[in-house]
Order: structure tokens, then C-alpha cells, then sequence
């Protein structure tokens, strides 16, 4: 210690206050160091504070939207999963480690080739980026999901050729679901939009022809003198009156159905009676050239049902019966019954009706013959009056052989 304070005291002042000097600017200095590097220490922690934040965050948005994102190696055609947050409710194509073939294998077959072409298109480098809709078969079944895919390229060779493509893949079926549903409704609106035109057009002329007729032959009523001229024009006059009732009850008919204002009212009765009771009225309307006849299995039948809509159903049945038959024979009938239900037809010996058109006979307004009057809602209103009895309706027919139309219904 005494050799090192006579060593200083050697060197001379001086020099003693520079050597002091040095190693205060040292000192400093290394303070200012510590001081940058505990500054750039801390931002760097700030920062990966804020990274991993942000990986949270991006998982959560991912979680959020079942998204899979993944990469996909140019060179080995391997795909590597990051996150696979899609829905796994029901079974979903493997990603991790998956081929382009292999995930090629679980496509729909009709969705292969836009799918290949385009992922192709990408990997060579013709594209650089896609988004695609594709459906995915369920192994085992005929059933498919629907998945939505986006895909960039991230990585380049010295060639500008693509070596990695990053993606990402969804569950889109509750999407899917809901476009098609907006599909069916709009068309369902197109069509009712439609029907309501052809309910319009098919009323005005309906109602205009026995309007016409009514309209024109009491005009010309007052000036006929003659009694049989007089009858035969109030004859044609009821008829018509007759025919505008017909229409118009038909059609608050539907409307009741289609409200669903048409309640069940049963009771117990005859049904040969009931049956008898719609023969005989119709037979006032027959051409004398037509024979009506019945064909019951019992003399008589007690059953329970709604005796309204049973007799709105063979008010039409026979009406489209007489309408279409010019000769030959109308027979009305019931099977015996079996299974607590009873087979009602009506068959006769008409035009009957093409084999392309005997689906659509039962829908509102359609008729096969424009030039046959009717407002063409009779055996629409049958199949809707079979139904509210928990009913069906079929109907049988040939070209010019006849046709035969057969409602089932419970008698209890």
C-alpha cells in the first residue's frame, strides 16, 4: 500500500489528475451503456409482450371463426398445420401431413377437377392467390360437407417458383344451408307471385263467361214474347247463375284450406246415403247419353267422419266426372273396408287424361284442357279436403279409356 501511494506521488500531480479523468469518462461511459442496453433490453421485452399478445389474439379471431390455417411445401407437396380450430362435431378431412392426392381423394367427384386445376395453377406459380367453395365427402356414407378454402403464396425461389403456399380452411355447411334456403324462398315467392297472376287471369275469365251469359240473356229477356223462347233463356240464365256460384264457392273453398279456417266437425252417418244423396243431384246434370250407376259393399255402412268436406269431395269428383264424360258410364263406389279406412272412387268413361299430366291435375288452376270450362280447383280441393280427413287421393287414367279416382280415408 505505502509502495503503490509513493508510486502515485512519483508520477506527480498532474498526471495523477489526468489517470483520475480517464476513469471517471470510463465510469460514465460504462453507466450510459448499462443504461442503453436496460433500455433496449426492456423494448425488446415490450415487444415480445406485444407478440405474444398478438398470437393470442390471432388465435382467438381463428378459435372464433373454426378456421385451420396451414402451409403447404411446393417441393414435397406436404401441408403442415398451424392451428386447427374447425368444427369437429362430425367427421372432417385430415390436414396435417396430408398429399395434395390425398386431400384430392376426399373432394366431391364433381368439384375434383376446378380444385386440382386451380391448386395447380397456384403451385406453378400462375396464380397468386385463390379462394375456392368445394364440397368433402363423409367416408362410408353418399353425404358431403362444404368447406371454404383461401390460399397465397408466401415464399419464392431465385426463379420467382413458389416453395411455400400458407392457407386457410373452413366449415362452411350452416352457410350453405342458409343460401340455399334463401334460394327456395325466393323461388317459392316467384311461384306463389306467379300463382297469384294465374289465379287472376283464370278468375276474370271464368267469372266473365257465366257473367257474359247472364248479363247478355236478361237484357234480352224483356223483349221476347214467346213462353218457350222465355223458358229456355231463364233455363240458361239459372245455369249460368248456377255455374258463378260453383266458381265462387270453390274458390272461398281453397281459401278456407289455405288459411287453415276449414275445422273438423265429426259425426256419424250413412255414408250410402250421403253418397246416394250427391248421385242423385248430379244426375240432374248428366248427359242423357251417360248411365250412372253405384257400387257399394254393403246395404248400408255407418261410419265417423266430416260429413262437409267428405261432400265436397264427391261434389267434384262427380262434377269432373260428368264434365269429361260425353257417353258411356259414370260409376261411383266404395270398397269394403279394411285397416279402420274406406276406399271411395269415382271411374267413368271419359276422355281421361295423359300419363305426363296426371301428377298435375291435383295442383290449383292447372287444367289439361283450356277450352274445357271450370276454374280447375275441384280436385285440388279434393286432395286438400283428403288430407284434413288424414286421407289420400290417386287417380288411375288412360287417353280416351276413362278415368278413376280413388280417396281413402278413416271411418273412426
Amino acid at each position: 500500500m505505502t509502495l503503490t501511494i509513493v508510486s502515485l506521488l512519483a508520477i506527480g500531480y498532474p498526471t495523477l489528475l489526468v489517470l483520475v479523468g480517464v476513469v471517471l469518462v470510463m465510469f460514465v461511459m460504462l453507466i450510459g451503456l448499462q443504461r442503453r442496453q436496460s433500455r433496449q433490453l426492456k423494448s425488446e421485452l415490450e415487444q415480445l409482450d406485444k407478440l405474444n399478445d398478438r398470437n393470442v389474439e390471432a388465435e382467438f379471431v381463428l378459435k372464433a371463426m373454426h378456421l385451420a390455417t396451414w402451409h403447404l411445401d411446393t417441393r414435397t407437396g406436404i401441408l403442415s398445420v398451424d392451428m386447427d380450430f374447425r368444427d369437429k362435431s362430425s367427421w372432417v378431412a385430415p390436414l396435417e401431413g396430408a398429399s395434395n392426392n390425398r386431400l384430392i381423394s376426399f373432394l366431391y367427384p364433381p368439384d375434383v377437377d376446378a380444385v386440382m386445376k386451380t391448386m395447380n395453377d397456384l403451385c406453378e406459380g400462375r396464380i397468386e392467390e385463390y379462394h375456392m367453395e368445394y364440397r368433402v365427402m363423409i367416408p362410408h356414407t353418399d353425404k358431403f360437407y362444404w368447406e371454404e378454402s383461401y390460399a397465397t403464396v408466401v415464399e419464392r425461389d431465385v426463379e420467382s417458383k413458389p416453395l411455400s403456399i400458407v392457407g386457410t380452411t373452413m366449415r362452411v355447411d350452416y352457410r350453405k344451408r342458409m343460401e340455399q334456403e334463401l334460394i327456395d324462398a325466393r323461388v317459392r315467392a316467384e311461384e306463389s307471385d306467379r300463382m297469384k297472376s294465374a289465379f287472376i287471369s283464370n278468375m276474370s275469365h271464368e267469372i266473365r263467361t257465366p257473367l257474359n251469359a247472364i248479363v247478355g240473356f236478361t237484357s234480352v229477356l224483356p223483349s221476347v214474347t214467346s213462353d218457350e223462347e222465355r223458358s229456355g233463356l231463364l233455363n240458361m240464365i239459372h245455369d249460368n247463375t248456377q255455374k258463378l256460384l260453383y266458381i265462387i264457392e270453390d274458390v272461398v273453398s281453397i281459401s278456407r284450406i289455405e288459411s287453415g279456417q276449414e275445422k273438423l266437425v265429426l259425426t256419424e252417418f250413412d255414408l250410402n246415403m250421403v253418397m246416394m244423396e250427391y248421385v242423385e243431384l248430379i244426375r240432374k246434370e248428366q248427359n242423357p247419353s251417360v248411365e250412372i250407376s253405384t257400387h257399394f259393399a254393403f246395404e248400408k255402412l255407418q261410419i265417423t267422419s266430416d260429413i262437409n268436406h267428405l261432400g265436397q269431395i264427391l261434389k267434384h269428383l262427380l262434377s269432373n266426372a260428368v264434365k269429361f264424360t260425353k257417353q258411356g258410364i259414370i260409376v261411383v263406389g266404395y270398397e269394403k273396408p279394411a285397416g279402420g279406412k274406406v276406399s271411395i272412387w269415382v271411374r267413368d268413361t271419359g276422355i281421361g287424361i295423359a300419363e305426363e299430366y296426371q301428377e298435375r291435375v291435383f295442383e290449383r288452376f292447372f287444367k289439361v284442357n283450356e277450352f274445357v270450362p271450370g276454374a280447375g280447383l275441384g280436385l285440388c280441393i279434393c286432395q286438400a279436403m283428403a288430407a284434413s280427413l288424414r286421407g289420400t287421393i290417386s287417380l288411375e287414367s288412360k287417353p280416351d279409356k276413362g278415368t278413376k279416382v280413388t280417396v281413402t280415408i278413416p271411418i273412426r
